[in-house]
């Protein structure tokens, strides 16, 4: 293949932002993965209609930043809204829009107990076809099929090997970039939960994500 098939179809990545509030933080997470996700969902329905693409087609999670130099905290024994020790921090984000309560409590905490603003922008982790079209309502799919090319040769797929609990286990994950995890799973690992809990309930978590209690996974851990 040459390097100009190889280019991927994306939406424009706009520079980070910082933010010294969380509500305008989640705001802004809200606005980037709805842009990345009603991409891939639009590229996918004219893929339906008109048959696969000759190029790749790719949108990126947003990510979230944090980006601290001193130890210093205002005294907490929450056990979570602050980070250990200085260094960079960072976490992708799906679904800001459910999860919208639950990320402002979080990234206030960082905030208040940091002193410093987080930064918004768009990762370099691709967002699967499947979880961006899973959370777009309705989609007609024609009975022969969609067409005879495989998804994976235009559209990213999840994969197994990137959809993992590294983080959590303890085994020293660390970002390309050589930033720490600012969350104990990724974007891709939480859309894949999500998306059992779709299945398994017959219903969209959108219904019932926030009644739904997790037990403390690092507990458990050896």
């Amino acid at each position: 293949m040459t390097g100009e098939s190889q280019l991927a179809e994306a939406p424009e990545s706009p520079e980070y932002e910082e933010f010294a509030g969380a509500g305008e933080a989640v705001e802004r997470l809200i606005h980037l993965y709805q842009a990345s996700a009603g991409f891939l969902r639009s590229r996918f329905d004219d893929a339906v209609a008109n048959g696969m693409p000759r190029h790749r087609v790719r949108a990126y999670y947003p990510e979230l930043r944090l980006t601290t130099k001193v130890y210093a905290t205002k005294d907490t024994r929450l056990s979570f809204g602050h980070v250990i020790e200085p260094g960079r921090y960072s976490t992708t984000i799906t679904r800001p829009e459910l999860f919208r309560n639950y990320l402002i409590q979080q990234i206030g905490l960082l905030i208040e107990h940091h002193r410093v603003p987080v930064q918004v922008g768009v990762s370099t982790t691709p967002i699967p076809v499947h979880f961006a079209v899973a959370g777009g309502g309705s989609l007609q799919i024609p009975k022969g099929g969609i067409v005879e090319q495989s998804l994976r040769d235009v559209f990213d797929v999840p994969e197994l090997a990137t959809i993992n609990d590294d983080i959590v286990n303890g085994h020293g994950f660390a970002y390309e970039d050589g930033s720490h995890p600012l969350a104990p799973f990724t974007a891709q690992r939480i859309d894949y939960s999500l998306a059992r809990l779709s299945h398994y309930m017959a219903t969209d978590a959108d219904h019932f994500q926030n009644y739904v209690l997790f037990t403390n996974y690092q507990f458990y851990v050896d």
